[in-house]
């Protein structure tokens, strides 16, 4: 049977993670930290609960974003120092003053930081100054900070404990530390707990506030009958909590350093690969403790949202192989990764699967099989359809299947306008591919391109997937200075904001009608968008 969710409420029975149809529904692509507000960065206040609004005004299910954790090296959401805390960045100031941890003057010294764009390092000196001195005035004797220590004990005293020693060792990474730390000595690791107790509380309190505050989120969404989908990148960043925490769980040398780190070969994006650096698993250490690790960092993320992106399901079945001494990709190799067994645990451990298995890239039928073997729905991009290379048929409308996730674009391709109209854009092919896929595009869209975003829009909501996703620039229709991160490159990413001048109510009404004309408005369909067809329920395709 198709699983029909109402639409107010979310994904919890044990049927229902299992079976994992979804409803036919839309939603928009935005990470928090791209929305608009007075303090350098989105973050979890207002202006977060006013784009909920926005999204139930529009007929949308879903709300997605990329992964919360503090981030490190590039900024990137896919390089965080831990898979279970939330980033502090996100923080809104104006909640702490409603907390009793700020007063109101103390907002006045809040520097004057860019609107357009993110500069990560003023909102983060910024920040931690607002966050230091909301924590002279805080009580770790209230009763709902002690239940959040109890709550998550199993992985907060070691972050707190990591950041305080981060910052302790001028912010270096932990294999660079004292010897004693990076074996984690148990002498030294208690002499340094006690000798930093003050500055660890100072990190539990700041998890304590993002949790609030994201709380306070969730209820807005609940309220408003948006459901989230995060996202759980398959690797994690080096230099964290993850890895100083649990070394023997990764492929390292007795120093902590990588012996092999991750990647992906060449691509359409690059012709050497992407070197991400990541350090790779020890996949039967973890196969040996039931993956018990993993079930951990799916729960945190559960915690938060309703469905997480499974990022780079492909490594699951094989993964790319560099050793840690390569200058890129090329000289990587494929190696097995955990396969049914790991997916197995984790539908165990989470009591179903509520994954959206992130297919793109190299697909082998290996990885099809994976993947239809637990039921979960792949990702399909209309970027990726007009080109003439093997497997880009399968991203046209016409060949999509009802068990799945359309998307315009991601939050790593460029935005809609800029894919079509732009001259350079960061790709293998040649101009003369790039001419022929812009011409099918046309002909495919019957239009002539002066609003592709808005055709691309229609001819994905129209189409038979059951789940549909808009990255917020293709709606506003912006260029490639929307662009939220070019993969292969280290710098200048993840810093997009939007204003909230540009989520005026032309934009608002026309994505409405879409939504409602092509069924998949979320809840009751209001009369004004009538007449009021009938919602349908199909039964699922056999097969694929």
């Amino acid at each position: 049977m198709r699983l029909g969710l109402e639409p107010n409420r979310p994904i919890s029975t044990v049927e229902e993670r299992v079976s994992m149809r979804l409803p036919r529904a839309s939603g928009v692509l935005l990470h928090p930290t791209s929305l608009p507000g007075r303090y350098g960065i989105g973050d979890l206040g207002p202006e977060a609960h006013a784009f909920v609004r926005f999204l139930a005004e529009s007929g949308q299910r879903w709300w997605q974003i990329l992964p919360l954790g503090p981030t490190g090296f590039g900024n990137s959401p896919y390089q965080s120092y831990s898979s279970h805390a939330g980033n502090p960045l996100l923080i809104n100031p104006d909640l702490l003053v409603e907390e009793g941890w700020l007063e109101t003057n103390d907002l006045g010294e809040y520097p004057a930081l860019p609107e357009a764009h993110i500069d990560f390092d003023a909102v983060a000196d910024a920040k931690d100054q607002l966050l230091r001195r909301a924590f002279r005035r805080f009580s770790p004797n209230q009763p709902e900070f002690t239940s959040f220590l109890q709550e998550n004990a199993e992985w907060l005293g070691d972050y707190a404990l990591f950041m305080a020693l981060k910052e302790a060792n001028g912010g270096s990474a932990w294999y660079e530390w004292e010897p004693d730390l990076v074996r984690r000595e148990p002498s030294t690791i208690e002499r340094w707990r006690s000798q930093l107790s003050q500055s660890i509380l100072y990190y539990k309190f700041v998890q304590f506030a993002f949790a609030r505050q994201w709380k306070a989120l969730r209820a807005s969404c609940a309220e408003h009958r948006i459901q989230l989908i995060g996202d759980l990148p398959i690797f994690v960043a080096q230099d964290s909590a993850d890895v100083w925490a649990r070394p023997d769980l990764f492929q390292l040398d007795e120093t902590g350093r990588p012996l092999f780190v991750a990647g992906v070969p060449p691509d359409y994006f690059s012709e050497t690969g992407q070197l991400w650096g990541n350090p790779l698993y020890r996949w039967e250490a973890h196969a040996s403790e039931r993956f018990a690790w993993w079930i951990s960092r799916l729960k945190s993320v559960l915690d938060r949202v309703d469905l997480v992106r499974l990022d780079h399901f492909r490594g699951f079945e094989a993964y790319w192989e560099v050793p840690a001494d390569s200058e890129t990709a090329a000289t990587g190799r494929w190696a097995l990764g955990p396969g049914t067994a790991f997916l197995e645990a984790l539908r165990d451990g989470l009591q179903g699967l509520p994954l959206i298995a992130e297919d793109l890239g190299e697909i082998t039928a290996e990885v099809e099989a994976l993947r239809d073997r637990f039921n979960l729905p792949g990702m399909r991009v209309l970027q990726f359809a007009f080109g003439g290379d093997p497997g880009t048929e399968l991203h046209l409308p016409h060949r999509y299947v009802n068990h799945c996730v359309a998307y315009t674009g991601t939050h790593d391709n460029e935005t809609s306008v800029g894919w079509f109209h732009t001259s350079h854009i960061e790709t293998t092919q040649t101009p003369e591919q790039i001419a022929a896929e812009r011409a099918f595009a046309l002909r495919y869209l019957g239009t002539n391109g002066s609003e592709i975003h808005w055709d691309l829009i229609r001819i994905a909501l129209a189409s038979v997937a059951d789940t549909v996703i808009i990255p917020l620039q293709d709606i506003l229709g912006l260029d490639s200075s929307g662009r939220m991160n070019t993969p292969g490159i280290a710098k200048g990413n993840w810093a997009w904001r939007f204003q909230s001048g540009q989520l005026d109510p032309r934009v608002r009404a026309r994505l409405a009608d879409m939504t409602a004309v092509y069924s998949r408005w979320n809840g009751p369909l209001p009369p004004e968008f009538g007449p009021p067809h009938r919602q349908l329920v199909e039964e699922p395709m056999l097969g694929r």
